[in-house]
C-alpha cells in the first residue's frame, strides 16, 4: 500500500510571471519516454511482479522504495508545470462570445488548456499521450535492473537538456532537485548490478557524466547531502535497503551512504484559484461560499 503525505518532495518558488514556454517543456519530463510517469510505472509494474521476493529481499526493496519516490516526483513535475500555466492566459471573462481563451492558439503546446484546463497532461512536450509501452518489466532480476540504470541516464539526459532550454526559476529547481536524485537512483542501480554480477556498471557504460557541480540548482541539493540518501518511505518496512545502498558515495561531495527513514521533509504545494473561463474547477464565489455552508468548513476566503 502506500501511504499519501499532502505535501511536495521540495519546497518549488512562485514563477515571477506566466511561462507557458517553460510548462511545455517541463511536460517532457512528465510523460515523455524518459519522464517521470515512465520511471514510476516501470518500477511500479517490476516491484509488483517481483519473483522470489524474500529471496531477493534486498533488490525487492530498493524497487519498491524508489517506486514511492517516483509518485512523488509525477506530483512535483505536474506542480511545477501548473506554476508556470497559472494566469498565462484569459482575461477574466465568462462569455464564452468574447472568445476569452483566444491566447491558447499561441501557445505550443495547447493540450494543456484543452485537455487540462490549464494545467499538466499525461502526455510528452509534443502533446502525445504517454502509453503503457514505455513500461519495461521482463521478470528477470539482471535485466529490469540493467533497463532501470539505463532509463535513469535517458532521464537525466533530458532533464540537463530542459535545464539548458529555460532560466526560468521554478523548472530549474525543479531540474536540480531530479538531476541529483535521479543519480541517486542511477547509482543505486548500478550498485545493485554490481551485487548480482560483480561487475562496475558506471565504469562499463558509457553514459553522462553524473557530475552535477556545474547546474546552480542541483549543486545546492548536494551541498545539503541528498545526494546521500535513500528513502524507505515507510515507517516500518524495507529496512534491508542498507545491503545495497552502503559505502562512500561515487558522486558530488564526499560522504557516506544513507538509508533514511520516512520520507523528505517536503514543501508546501500550491493552492491555486481558479479559472472561470476554463471552467475549473467549476464554482464561481457564491457557490463556493454556498459548498462551504454544507460542510462546515471555513474555506479561507
Amino acid at each position: 500500500m502506500f501511504k499519501r503525505i499532502d505535501k511536495l518532495q521540495i519546497s518549488l518558488p512562485q514563477p515571477s510571471k506566466p511561462d507557458p514556454e517553460a510548462a511545455g517543456v517541463v511536460q517532457e519530463l512528465l510523460g515523455g519516454r524518459f519522464g517521470e510517469m515512465s520511471t514510476l510505472n516501470n518500477y511500479m509494474f517490476q516491484s509488483f511482479n517481483f519473483r522470489s521476493k524474500k529471496k531477493l529481499r534486498p533488490f525487492y526493496e530498493l524497487i519498491a522504495s524508489i517506486t514511492a519516490e517516483e509518485l512523488g516526483h509525477v506530483e512535483l513535475v505536474s506542480n511545477t508545470i501548473n506554476l508556470n500555466l497559472n494566469g498565462s492566459i484569459g482575461n477574466g471573462k465568462t462569455n464564452p462570445d468574447e472568445t476569452p481563451l483566444r491566447e491558447a492558439l499561441g501557445i505550443p503546446n495547447m493540450f494543456q488548456f484543452i485537455l487540462g484546463g490549464q494545467n499538466s497532461v499525461p502526455a510528452d512536450s509534443a502533446g502525445k499521450p504517454w502509453t503503457g509501452d514505455n513500461v519495461f518489466s521482463s521478470g528477470n532480476l539482471v535485466n529490469d535492473l540493467l533497463h532501470n540504470f539505463y532509463l535513469e541516464c535517458g532521464a537525466r539526459t533530458h532533464k540537463m537538456r530542459v535545464y539548458q532550454m529555460t532560466d526560468n526559476e521554478t523548472a530549474r529547481e525543479l531540474c536540480g532537485y531530479l538531476l541529483v536524485r535521479g543519480s541517486v537512483h542511477a547509482v543505486a542501480y548500478a550498485k545493485a548490478l554490481e551485487k548480482v554480477t560483480g561487475v562496475d556498471v558506471q565504469k562499463m557504460l558509457p553514459v553522462p557524466d553524473l557530475d552535477n557541480s556545474k547546474f546552480d540548482h542541483a549543486r545546492k541539493f548536494e551541498e545539503e547531502g541528498s545526494h546521500l540518501k535513500l528513502y524507505r518511505f515507510s515507517d516500518q518496512d524495507y529496512g534491508l535497503l542498507n545491503r545495497i545502498w552502503t559505502g562512500p558515495t561515487p558522486i558530488g561531495p564526499p560522504g557516506e551512504l544513507e538509508v533514511v527513514d520516512g520520507t523528505p521533509e517536503g514543501g508546501e504545494i500550491p493552492d491555486l484559484e481558479h479559472i472561470p473561463e476554463e471552467f475549473a474547477p467549476g464554482f464561481d464565489e457564491e457557490q463556493f461560499r454556498e459548498l462551504s455552508k454544507r460542510l462546515q468548513y471555513e474555506a479561507g476566503m
